[in-house]
């Protein structure tokens, strides 16, 4: 299997125009200027996938003074994230990408294993796009636990 196929260090992002958690929609071009974290995820209300949330809510504003915003991305509805963040009092949005046209366009909707199953979803993967847009780093197939340390002790 390829290592994200689609995207390299220095790419433009994807576009992406998305509903998220609080009925809004949410566009890459809402952060020009900004500097911004795109962590994909594969399913609300999981163990992994709460302890990686919860890592980021709580690490938040440290991320937050070191100039990254950061958007959790999962094929989850927008009814499910709302639930999810306020269960979790998450502080930051959650977009819904219901028919996995952001994941495919970064590259992380691809074949998995596990437990010797092989299908089709969202390999948990971190974007950092810089002020203009372009990508400065990828993490690919990340572990949920301790990600959100080694990444904020990089960016902070």
């Amino acid at each position: 299997m390829a290592v994200n196929p689609k995207l390299s260090v220095g790419d433009l992002a994807p576009d992406f125009s998305l509903p998220t958690d609080d009925q809004g929609t949410v566009s890459l071009a809402d952060f020009r200027g900004q500097k911004l974290v795109i962590y994909f995820y594969p399913k609300d209300m999981t163990p992994g996938c709460t302890a990686q949330a919860c890592d980021f809510r709580d690490r938040y504003a440290a991320l937050q003074a070191a100039g990254w915003t950061v958007l959790g991305v999962s094929p989850d509805s927008v009814q499910s994230h709302a639930k999810f963040r306020a269960k979790h009092e998450l502080n930051f949005p959650l977009v819904a990408d219901v028919d996995h046209a952001m994941a495919d366009a970064y590259g992380v909707w691809r074949e998995k294993t596990n437990y010797g199953k092989v299908y089709v979803g969202i390999v948990r993967s971190t974007f950092l796009i810089d002020a203009g847009g372009k990508i400065s780093a990828i993490q690919d197939n990340v572990k949920a636990t301790g990600h959100v340390e080694r990444l904020a002790r990089e960016l902070v």
